[in-house]
Parts: C-alpha cells; structure tokens; sequence
C-alpha cells in the first residue's frame, strides 16, 4: 500500500502550489475506512489529534431540554459518542489517536448539578478511553465555577482515572482564569503535570454584533474569546505565577498569533493602563514560547506563520472533529514544505505524545 509519503515525495513542488488537488488525488487511492498510516523520511508517526470533541446523551437527563440548546439540535447527536464510528472515522483522516473533550456547558448550573454532570462525563470518558487505549484519550470536565470541586475533580481524573488534563472553557461565565479564585486549580494542574485545553465559549459579550449571517459568535467570537484568554494569563502574571502550567490553545491560539508583537508595546504606549505592581519576568510575546497551540489553522501559509511566532515545537495537532472543520487535518502539516520534516513529526505526534504522557 502507498503511504502519503511515498505520494507526496514525488509531488512536493506540485503541493506548494495546488496541494488540495493532489492531497485529494491520494486520499483517493484508499478505500474509505482503510487507515492510512501517515510516514515522515521513511518513519511511521503516530497521529495524536488533540482537538476533539464528543457528548453523551445521558447528560440530557441532568440538564433536561437545556441539553439540545448546547450547540443547536442539528450538532447535538452527530456528537453522541460511537466508538466504532468514531475510529472509522479517524482511519478516514489518518489519525492513530484522539484525545477527546466536552466544551463546557455546565458553567451557569448549580454545584450539585455541574459536580453531577462532570462526574458522569468523566467515568464514562475513563472507560471508553480504558477499552480503547491505543486509539481514544481524553481531557476531563471540570467543576470549575466552584474551584475547589475542581481540584478534586482534577486529581481523581489524573490519578484515578487515567486522563490527560482537563478541558475549559476560555472564561467562566466571564470571569477570567487569572482571577486569584481559580489559582488552587492551575496550582493543582502544575503539580500534576495535567494539560488544560482552553476550548471558548464565543464571547458572549458581543452577541449583538454577532448577529447576522457568516455563523460570527463562532467565526470570530471563539477564537477572540481565546485570544482575550491568554492575554489575561500573560498580562496579570498568571503565567509567571505558575510557569509550568501545561497549557493548549485551540484554534491555533485565536488571535493572538497573528498581531503578538502589538502586546509588547502596550505598557510602554500607555502605562496608565497597565498594573504598576505586575513586573512581568519577560516580554508578553515571550511567554507564547511556554503555551501550546492547536495546528487548526487551515492553510500551509497560516501554519508556517503561526509556526513563526510561537515556535513549531508548540503546535500539536487539532482537526474540532465531528466538527467538519478540518476533515484533513494531517495534510496542511504535510504540506507545509516550510517545516522540516523533523517539526512536521512534532506536528503530527510527537510533541503531544511527550505532553500527555502518550507512547508515540
């Protein structure tokens, strides 16, 4: 069976040029369902899609009709979890392994409500991923408008139940995670080693704008949501404050990505807007060389520019699967012929192997 490295080793110059019509001519040399194992110089790389999302339906059962208005009725049962579906498709997009999350709808419940709710997702994404550990991992849900719930919660998830971290959203109803509040959890997370995948929530605060046609409040209002996440972590010392904080990025990061340098000056323009008792340990743009990004960024030219500012060792693959985002995620990597073929392994594996404590 060809590999795509044994297709796209003869077609190199033609991908920087039309990669999606050659990308598309070697997908279709394989049967549907038939894995593709994806080779870099000859070496087999085990796939590790970070950026991947599911549901169950017993939550329903928790949260009543409020359930079916967490994404809209049309996504809520493309997301119910089917193991046997899933893997197929993930054979379909050459990736060896998943690490799934639920984007957190349970924010505005009450405790009792949100603790049972995080609880039932976390057993059932345990055993799932204990049946399948060779395809399936996942980041757990967290409690996290009551913070010291959610340290428990964290510790039973990665001591117990073998998960790799948690999933969050990019505030808590508003409230931003450099609160002091929420401290105890990135203090528990550090000690851990638990990796926090920041998934937004749109921006709530501007849904009138967002009104309209081009589907905006996810458009542009979830990767601005992350964007004004990690400014808050850099900007009130958070970062600093806990700086062996494993932390993803989905979306490749938001914004922030493309215009970093513009928070370097900030302070300096207009001191009156920064805390004068915050001395931060480097420079704001610095500290994207310690947090982690999802490779969801669509095009070889917005990988490379991203691969620029953060750094190719900081990137791990992401495809929002069932999410028809990104039905090819593995193939912008590849044909981003700026990356060496060394980066593009870190890429598609390597790196989040290492962060989550996976064998590649």
């Amino acid at each position: 069976m060809e590999t795509r490295r044994g297709f796209l080793k003869g077609a190199t110059a033609g991908i920087v040029f039309c990669s999606c019509g050659l990308l598309d001519a070697a997908r279709a040399q394989h049967p549907v369902g038939k894995r593709l194992p994806v080779m870099v110089r000859g070496k087999r790389i085990k796939t590790i899609d970070v950026h991947a999302h599911c549901l169950f339906p017993e939550v329903g059962e928790l949260m009543g009709k409020e359930a079916l208005s967490v994404t809209g009725p049309i996504w809520v049962e493309s997301r119910f979890l089917n193991v046997d579906e899933r893997i197929k498709n993930m054979d379909n997009m050459a990736i060896d392994m998943e690490v799934m999350s639920i984007n957190p709808f349970w924010y505005h419940k009450d405790r009792d409500t949100a603790a049972a709710v995080v609880k039932l997702q976390n057993e059932k994404l345990a055993g799932i991923c204990a049946a399948h550990p060779d395809r399936l991992a996942a980041f757990a849900s967290l409690t996290l408008q009551a913070p010291e719930l959610a340290v428990e919660e964290l510790t039973i998830a990665m001591k117990k139940q073998g998960l790799r971290g948690a999933a969050i959203g990019a505030s808590v109803l508003g409230e931003d995670f450099s609160e002091p509040r929420f401290h105890p959890v990135w203090a528990k997370a550090e000690e851990l080693g638990a990796v926090l995948f920041i998934h937004p929530q749109s921006t709530p605060d501007l849904a009138k704008r967002f009104k309209g046609s081009g589907w905006l409040s996810n458009t542009i209002g979830n990767p601005l949501d992350t964007t004004i996440a990690l400014q808050h972590l850099i900007f009130e010392g958070t970062l600093d404050r806990f700086p062996g904080l494993k932390i993803i990025a989905a979306h490749g990061g938001g914004y922030l990505g493309s215009y970093a340098p513009r928070s370097d000056h900030a302070c300096f323009v207009s001191p009156q807007n920064c805390n004068p008792e915050i001395t931060l340990k480097k420079k704001p743009t610095e500290y994207l060389n310690q947090l982690y990004f999802d490779a969801l960024v669509f095009t070889p030219e917005a990988l490379r520019h991203l691969a620029a500012q953060v750094g190719a060792g900081q990137i791990v693959l992401g495809s929002d699967h069932p999410f028809p985002w990104e039905q090819h995620p593995v193939d912008h990597v590849l044909a981003t012929n700026t990356l060496s073929d060394a980066q593009k392994a870190a890429i598609l594996g390597g790196t989040a192997a290492r962060l989550l404590g996976i064998k590649a």
